[in-house]
């Protein structure tokens, strides 16, 4: 465990407004053994570690320093760039488009002109 796993378990159980002695005896383990949890003294069992994130109304991942906004952001950001990416495609074809049309219009034009430069010469 590291310092920040168990400094967050210290946090979350003062802001909660539990002591050490009440964790214990929720965890079925002596004060002493939990004050070595909090001081990162020994290891932490992964199922422990669910234990105490359960008692106190916690994510595992907020005791671990994962932030679910984190998480939550890279997925928006996922979404975003799938966008992104699609408005692009979506813009180049529209592009393409257009280009088309203008050459189409030119070839149009010179067609037309080179008509009525005939007309005028007759």
């Amino acid at each position: 465990m590291t310092d920040l796993v168990s400094d967050n378990i210290r946090t979350k159980r003062e802001e909660i407004g539990y002591s050490q002695e009440d964790m214990a005896h929720k965890l079925d383990i002596n004060q002493a053994t939990y004050s070595k949890l909090e001081r990162n003294s020994t290891k932490l069992t992964v199922d422990r570690l669910f234990h105490i994130a359960k008692l106190l109304n916690t994510e595992v991942a907020d005791l671990l320093g994962l932030k679910t906004q984190t998480i939550f952001n890279q997925k928006e950001n996922e979404n975003a760039f799938g966008q992104i990416e699609h408005y692009y495609q979506e813009n180049k074809e529209i592009t393409a488009k257009l280009e088309e049309s203008y050459e189409t219009r030119l070839k149009e034009k010179d067609i037309e002109i080179a008509f009525l430069k005939s007309i005028i010469k007759k």
